[in-house]
């Protein structure tokens, strides 16, 4: 008697704990729902429709959208451009932050001073950040362009030049972003034991063999981190770029989400801009799921 009725007081309780826990687990699971997948699903029901997004009529035209969508030369531009932030953030970003990190530990507390100023960019709004670097890029009354015509030259547009706006913006990205990835492996450097680099000195291991050999192989999964983050932030990329420059000139900072904010609330082509919303969500999934599985591999290596 006394075994069954430990049995029963066991079952009774795991009842209870899942109970608990789905009570816990609801708000979350309510949000998740209304705020990420019902405007997923919505999105490609809306990528059927020829639709302005405001009106009642919506006309069925099945997947007449999607196929306008892949011979869309424009669309493809764009998603070359947020490759190109994506390459561009992973070899510059990850490993100049990285660098800063290892600064950041190895100054201990004289770094503080680094750290505060260094992390600032990160504060400010993407949106503040996109309008000063406007102004502050001017092709006339800009810094370079001043710069310029105190040494007797003329007017620099970087940012109305095709050639290169684009690379101005990521250099503004990266400026932004790099901040992020400093405190994340500065932080992932603090799970690393003390006693570690005690050793290693001992052996007579220098700095540069104790970051190569020790420091490096224990912070990959904050690495691994980091590349998947740069790499889903850059195929989303929006505020700042649609701020400096709005896509042009031309279509030379068209990114994926400034062409789908475009059609969908300029243009007032919401069935066609839920499809390159859509066209986005699978990229970037794909894209996603392509460098967790690579990155996973080369771990368990």
């Amino acid at each position: 008697m006394t075994g069954s009725k430990t049995v029963s007081l066991k079952k009774a309780r795991q009842h209870s704990i899942r109970i608990a826990a789905g009570g816990f687990l609801l708000p979350a699971f309510i949000v998740l729902v209304v705020y990420i997948i019902y405007p997923i699903i919505y999105s490609f029901i809306s990528s059927t429709m020829r639709w302005n997004g405001m009106g009642p009529n919506r006309i069925f035209i099945a997947f007449d959208n999607w196929i306008v969508l892949l011979k869309d030369v424009s669309f493809w531009k764009s998603f070359v451009n947020n490759l190109k932030i994506m390459f561009l953030s992973l070899l510059f970003q990850v490993p100049f932050a990285m660098a800063l990190a290892t600064f950041l530990d190895i100054t201990g507390k004289k770094g503080y001073l680094f750290k505060v100023i260094w992390f600032l960019p990160y504060l400010l709004s993407s949106v503040a950040i996109g309008v000063l670097f406007k102004f502050g890029l001017d092709a006339n009354y800009g810094i370079f362009a001043s710069i310029s015509k105190m040494l007797g030259g003329g007017a620099v547009d970087l940012l109305g030049n095709p050639k290169t706006a684009l690379y101005t913006v990521i250099g503004v990205v990266l400026w932004q972003y790099t901040p992020f990835y400093m405190i994340l492996y500065f932080a992932a450097y603090g799970t690393i034991p003390v006693e570690l680099f005690e050793a290693a000195s001992i052996d007579g291991a220098n700095r540069s063999q104790y970051f190569w050999r020790i420091s490096l192989p224990m912070l990959r999964p904050a690495v691994a981190s980091g590349v998947t983050l740069s790499i889903i932030g850059s195929l989303k990329y929006f505020d700042l770029v649609y701020v400096m420059t709005g896509g042009g000139p031309g279509v030379s900072t068209e990114l994926m989400a400034t062409y789908m904010y475009k059609f969908s609330f300029v243009r007032f082509n919401l069935g066609f801009g839920s499809t390159v919303a859509s066209g986005m969500f699978i990229l970037i999934t794909l894209t996603a799921l392509i460098t967790i599985i690579t990155i996973n591999r080369r771990t368990e290596l």
